[in-house]
């Protein structure tokens, strides 16, 4: 049996009890196990705070840029071998699994390249610098610094590759040392992918910690100068905001969650698939719903339809979902592959069951169902499934449960901008609105009404048809983030991701000392 080690302190320790089993969801043999148990994490927390902290603060923007780099680089390089452990652990077809390993490689690329432009300095200047007196002689500049603590990233089950990339990148150019914490349950492609960058010897020592299993008592040694990123559930992260050491030192938190996310078709695209922007709704829905099995905290939820045309859509979307084949990634012809545990099917089956009290199945069963390539009862495959709710205003549970897997709901409203702003933000603060529309009026009635209700609205066109890459790629240079219920977190977005581990500072004094101290107007 493999155990997967964590990698604290310096060495990699590999614990002799609590285990957790990781398991292959296609076949649900047993992978490895996995446990934090032995690890002292005061120790972790102090490793990071004392050795690799001071030595990344000492380096420039451009100098842990370069870092990045070589990081993005071992990740390119073992490619092939991220993508097999990804369908082991997984399940992921080799598109899914290029989403999140090529993802990884390419957020670090970036903000590899976004250092150039913030250059050999330690600090960065934030805006023009104010006169605060009568003369130059007092002066303010605001200025951004790296935090003195640690960050400490919790990331989810369905994004090992990714999820730790994108959180370590913005860290580590901040000048922040990071301990990584992947779900149990999907680690082996994190801890992979932490040993190769260990192995390279690419980062200074104490810079980049792993926690392969539980977290103990690690949140509560948690200080003011510290930093927790939580990807996961709605329910645990309040768990995580009321913990009352948090609380007390006040410890900086973000969170990505929940997000009941909707696809809005206008009323000036028809239902006609000769047409760029209709195509791109149907390309893009179907590929929401299915990509990952709908494991994604973008995937679509709630598609809403003018009501003249439901019946169009709903019968093109039957048609392009009924394509798809589940099953075992590595058997010929399957395009998509089960859902990553058994709890994650537990609930998607509890989801769709609920979503039924006020919609109607017009597509899949909602049921576990055989996977291709996969002995009979044995997987955790889940089918493409579509339901219709009739009343959008009144959907219950549509609004209110994300079911993560393949499922999305149609619902047909009155074609007017207002009501699809209203029924959009129902769903309580979510990560991406996406607008299928060649009306620049009708867009901008519904962003001034539902606008504030996401944290990236994504519009597809008869123009951006042949570029767009579809409402769930979180790039780098744009928010990842959402109100309410989607955790109120902003990632990425270039720098504002950067600026979550740093500290903003008013340099007061003489507009000369002031400029020379912080580089202002250099």
């Amino acid at each position: 049996m493999r155990t997967l080690k964590s990698y604290v302190c310096g060495r990699w320790h590999e614990a002799a009890s609590g285990f957790a089993p990781l398991v292959n969801p296609s076949t649900e043999e047993i992978l490895a196990q996995a446990s934090s148990d032995g690890i002292d994490f005061g120790a972790v927390l102090d490793h990071a705070r004392e050795t690799g902290g001071p030595e990344l603060r000492s380096l420039t923007f451009a100098q842990r840029g370069a870092l990045l780099k070589d990081m993005s680089k071992v990740l390119r390089d073992h490619r092939d071998e991220l993508l097999d452990l990804s369908r082991q652990n997984n399940g992921t077809t080799k598109p899914d699994g290029s989403f999140d390993v090529d993802g990884a490689s390419g957020t670090l690329a970036y903000y590899a390249a976004l250092s150039k432009s913030l250059g050999d300095r330690r600090a960065l200047v934030e805006g023009e610098g104010v006169q605060l007196a009568r003369t130059e002689g007092f002066w303010a500049q605001h200025v951004l610094v790296p935090r003195r603590g640690v960050a400490v990233h919790v990331n989810a089950f369905n994004f090992p590759a990714w999820g730790f990339a994108e959180k370590a990148a913005c860290a580590l150019l901040a000048g922040m040392p990071v301990i990584t914490k992947p779900a149990t349950a999907t680690a082996l492609t994190t801890e992979r992918c932490i040993e190769l960058i260990v192995a390279a010897g690419i980062l200074p020592e104490g810079a980049l910690q792993l926690i392969v299993g539980g977290t103990g008592d690690l949140l509560d040694r948690l200080g003011p100068h510290d930093v927790l990123a939580f990807t996961g559930s709605a329910d645990t992260a309040r768990k995580l905001r009321h913990r009352p050491h948090l609380q007390k030192a006040n410890t900086r938190v973000n969170v990505e969650a929940d997000s009941l996310n909707a696809a809005v078709l206008a009323p000036d695209v028809e239902a006609d698939e000769a047409s760029p922007a209709f195509g791109l709704f149907l390309q893009d829905v179907v590929r929401e719903i299915t990509q990952k099995a709908g494991q994604k905290c973008t995937a679509v939820r709630r598609l809403l339809v003018p009501a003249d045309r439901i019946g169009a859509v709903q019968d093109a979307l039957v048609a392009r979902l009924g394509a798809v084949v589940t099953g075992d990634p590595a058997a010929e012809g399957v395009t998509m592959g089960p859902l990553a545990t058994a709890q994650q099917l537990k609930d998607a089956v509890e989801g769709a069951a609920e979503l039924q009290r006020t919609a109607t199945l017009v597509h899949g069963t909602g049921r576990r169902i055989d996977g291709r390539g996969a002995a009979a009862g044995k997987g955790f495959f889940f089918g493409p499934t579509l339901l219709r709710a009739e009343d959008p205003r009144h959907a219950g549970a549509v609004h209110e449960r994300e079911v993560f897997g393949p499922v999305a709901t149609l619902l047909p409203y009155d074609a007017s901008a207002v009501t699809a702003a209203e029924v959009v933000a129902q769903g309580g603060g979510i990560l991406v609105t996406s607008v299928y529309s060649n009306d620049a009026g009708w867009v901008g009635e519904f962003l001034a009404g539902g606008g504030g209700a996401a944290g990236r609205v994504y519009l597809g066109s008869d123009a951006s048809a042949g570029e767009a890459p579809g409402s769930g790629a979180a790039l780098p240079q744009a928010l990842h983030g959402g109100p309410g219920r989607a955790g109120g977190g902003e990632e990425l977005g270039g720098l504002v991701g950067v600026k979550l581990y740093l500290q903003r500072v008013a340099v007061q004094g003489s507009k000369t000392l002031v400029n020379e101290v912080t580089g202002a107007g250099a």
